[in-house]
């Protein structure tokens, strides 16, 4: 697992700039704030299905972390699976770190 994105997600969520919860990424993927959706690896397969479907209608990438939901839970200081992060910078960020950690 790559700790530089569970870094930046800490980041993000004491920035505010997420959306934690799968009604509230959905939220945030029909109102076009969503610029990433993140998972946990043990989020149930129909809800996966389901965050992929919303974020392909929005356009918006789905990365699915290396870490279960504890783990995420734990980096952004509550308990979540399902993420939306709603800011661009920390979005690219986030893709960047996991493209190197995939590239290693």
């Amino acid at each position: 697992m790559n700790n530089k994105i569970l870094t930046l997600l800490g980041f993000c969520s004491k920035a505010g700039k997420m959306s934690c919860g799968m009604d509230m990424t959905v939220e945030a993927l029909k109102r076009g704030k969503a610029s990433l959706v993140i998972a946990a690896s043990d989020v149930s397969a129909k809800s996966l299905k389901e965050i992929t479907f919303n974020a392909d209608k929005s356009k918006v990438k789905v990365l699915v972390l290396e870490c279960d939901m504890q783990t995420l839970s734990h980096a952004i200081g509550r308990k979540c699976g399902i993420l939306s992060v709603n800011d661009k910078g920390f979005a690219e960020a986030m893709v960047d770190a996991s493209q190197q950690n995939n590239g290693k």
